[in-house]
């Protein structure tokens, strides 16, 4: 690995970094530290502006842009961390969460001395039972070391983190559902406005961010902003972890700039497709991604938040899943939509319903059982939801549906005719 490797998986590196004595050894808290001590609340959230660094949930906003949101007249303010990992093909907070947990907590940590956020929480995926557990351990080890509490560094700030399990619902990963949760409702949406920076837990003012956000803040507060802008794109800064599935020789997390094309992560680091099969198409966002064909332009194309809204698809937490040419399209998409009508909180008409319908359109077109019909039926479906739903869940069901369609028709009417 090349010079900028592992600054998230550290663990990779340093053997057993999710112990305490481990991290300080290798400059652990020294950024919190720095920040506590040596800067003001406004000199942080400036430092993360000017680094650039957006956020590594999905939707990619400034991270320094969203925190200056909160106002300073409406008190307190919190801090939530997104661990509700829970996009198909996304598994990179779990690998922060269990080989560099204080890594993540540390950033934590100074995203809440940032907005003077007193408490935080980490709502974590349903099934992350065991991370929860391990992380609880590791918050009482920094209470009893000094890291978390009251005075922190003889200043007037205190701090203290408590964590959250939800029930396994994909939609609440979505920030508004995440709260609602979170205060003990059913794991809905919110309409919008009011925006969490104003109205957010318990109604008021907070900041909700993804693990792989807040694991970038210690490097960013112990090196700086132009540090962090010497590893990727001068739009989309630093490194990021793609997570690698499907056809793909060597699955897995790698930790690269924004930037690196999909040609250099499947081929490079992911070993390319077995038995030498042809790459047909990339969801480079997991299941709410547009599909992209693999044309050579595709894959040479560097993924960054810009780069891909020149391929009608987007980067999103970047979980790239690999399809290679025995896959029939049709049967992909079907299992997308299967995927997120399982998952529609049913609070909004055009997603409860159009995921229903879009199901069993699919499911018919997949078994054999349609009519030639029923894929202009099924696009029909999926145009008439764009731009109509409450959330994001709704749009990213007919991401697949729309691009499948579009590039690989044929599928379909194959499928029907198998």
């Amino acid at each position: 690995m090349s010079a900028y490797a592992y600054q998230l998986l550290r663990h990779r590196a340093i053997p057993n970094l999710d112990r305490l004595e481990v991290y300080l050894e290798h400059g652990g808290f020294k950024a919190f530290r720095k920040a506590v001590t040596e800067m003001k609340p406004a000199e942080v959230i400036t430092e993360v502006r000017n680094a650039g660094l957006r956020g590594r949930g999905g939707a990619g906003f400034p991270t320094g842009v969203k925190w200056s949101f909160l106002p300073n007249t409406l008190w307190p303010h919190y801090v939530v961390a997104n661990a509700d990992e829970s996009e198909p093909g996304t598994f990179k907070d779990r690998e922060i969460l269990e080989g560099n947990p204080f890594q993540f907590l540390e950033g934590l940590m100074i995203a809440c001395y940032a907005v003077q956020a007193n408490l935080a929480y980490v709502y974590l995926r349903g099934e992350y039972w065991q991370q929860n557990q391990e992380l609880l351990k590791r918050i009482g080890e920094l209470e009893q070391a000094g890291y978390l509490g009251d005075h922190l560094f003889g200043s007037d700030f205190a701090l203290r983190i408590r964590t959250h399990l939800g029930a396994g619902a994909y939609i609440c990963g979505e920030e508004t559902a995440l709260l609602e949760s979170l205060e003990g409702r059913l794991g809905q949406p919110r309409l919008r406005p009011p925006f969490p920076a104003t109205y957010g837990l318990f109604g008021k003012p907070t900041v909700v961010n993804n693990v792989e956000t807040l694991a970038n803040l210690p490097g960013i507060i112990e090196h700086g902003a132009v540090w962090f802008r010497s590893f990727g794109t001068d739009k989309s800064p630093g490194v990021k972890i793609f997570s690698l599935s499907g056809r793909v020789n060597r699955p897995g997390n790698y930790e690269l700039p924004l930037g690196t094309t999909f040609r250099e992560l499947i081929f490079n680091h992911g070993g390319g497709i077995p038995d030498g099969r042809t790459i047909k198409a990339i969801l480079p966002a997991g299941a709410s991604s547009a599909i992209i064909p693999a044309t050579e332009k595709a894959l040479d194309t560097p993924m960054d938040y810009e780069s891909l809204m020149a391929l009608n698809s987007a980067l999103g937490s970047a979980s790239v899943i690999v399809v290679d040419d025995t896959v029939n399209m049709a049967w992909l998409v079907h299992k997308t939509v299967h995927f997120f009508k399982h998952e529609s909180c049913g609070k909004c008409t055009p997603c409860r319903e159009g995921t229903y319908w879009m199901e069993q359109i699919t499911r018919r077109i997949v078994h054999g059982e349609a009519s030639e019909n029923d894929v202009e039926l099924l696009n029909s479906v999926a145009s008439q939801m764009q731009g109509k739903c409450l959330c994001a869940l709704g749009e990213f069901s007919i991401m697949a549906v729309l691009s499948g369609l579009q590039h690989f028709k044929s599928d379909f009417f194959a499928s029907m005719r198998s």
